[in-house]
C-alpha cells in the first residue's frame, strides 16, 4: 500500500526546497508544474485543443506555444483563463495519475505530489495526506522581492493573487514552518516522516 502525500505552499514559501529534500531521500516526486509544461508540448492533446481555441497566432516559429503571449491573453481575460484551465487541468491530472500508478507498480511506499494549487484546485482527493510549507507574510514578501527582483507593489500583487498561507494552514494535515534555516526545515520534515512511520532511504 503506497502513501500519496500532497505537498503544497505559496509563492516563495519554500515548497520547492522541501520537494528537493524528498528527492534527496529517494522519495519520488511528481511535479504538477512540470506535468503542466509537458501537457502542452507540440503534438499533445491539450496542445491541439489550445490552438483550436486560441488560434495559430499564439505559436512561435518552431510551432511551440508562445507562453508569454498566451499568458498575456489569459491574464487580462478571466473567461479565456477558465477556458485554458478547462483544457490543461484534466490533462495534468491524467498525467499525474499515470505517474502515481507507475510508482506504485515499482513498489514505492511513498509518492509525493508537488501541487502549488492543491487546495484551490480541489485536488486533495488525489492524495492521502497533505503537507503545507509555511512562512509568515513578511518573510514571504521579502523572499519574493529578493528572488525575483520585484518592486514591493509587484510582489504584493503576486502574493495577493493566491490563497493566503494562513488560510491553507487550516486545510493541511501537517505544516512545515520554513521561516528558519534549511537545517530546521529538514529536521521538521524528517520528524514528520518518522511520525508517519516513513523511513527515508
Amino acid at each position: 500500500m503506497s502513501l500519496v502525500i500532497g505537498l503544497t505552499g505559496g509563492i516563495a514559501s519554500g515548497k520547492s526546497t522541501v520537494s528537493k529534500m524528498f528527492k534527496e531521500m529517494d522519495i519520488p516526486v511528481v511535479d504538477a508544474d512540470v506535468e503542466a509544461r509537458l501537457a502542452v508540448e507540440k503534438g499533445e492533446p491539450a496542445y491541439n485543443k489550445i490552438i483550436a481555441e486560441f488560434g495559430a497566432e499564439i505559436l512561435m516559429e518552431n510551432g511551440e506555444i508562445d507562453r508569454p503571449k498566451l499568458g498575456s491573453i489569459i491574464f487580462h481575460h478571466g473567461e479565456k483563463r477558465r477556458l485554458l484551465n478547462e483544457i490543461v487541468h484534466p490533462e495534468v491530472r491524467r498525467r499525474m495519475t499515470e505517474q502515481i500508478e507507475v510508482a506504485k507498480q515499482n513498489g514505492e511506499s511513498v509518492i509525493v505530489l508537488d501541487i502549488p494549487l492543491l487546495f484551490e484546485s480541489k485536488l486533495t482527493y488525489m492524495v492521502d495526506k497533505t503537507i503545507l510549507v509555511y512562512v509568515d507574510s513578511e518573510t514571504q514578501l521579502q523572499r519574493l522581492i529578493d528572488r525575483n527582483q520585484l518592486s514591493n507593489d509587484d510582489a504584493e500583487a503576486r502574493v495577493r493573487s493566491q490563497m493566503p498561507l494562513a488560510d491553507k494552514v487550516k486545510l493541511a494535515d501537517e505544516v512545515i514552518d520554513n521561516n528558519g534555516t534549511l537545517e530546521e526545515t529538514k529536521k521538521q520534515l524528517t520528524d514528520l516522516l518518522n511520525r508517519w512511520r516513513i523511513y527515508s532511504k
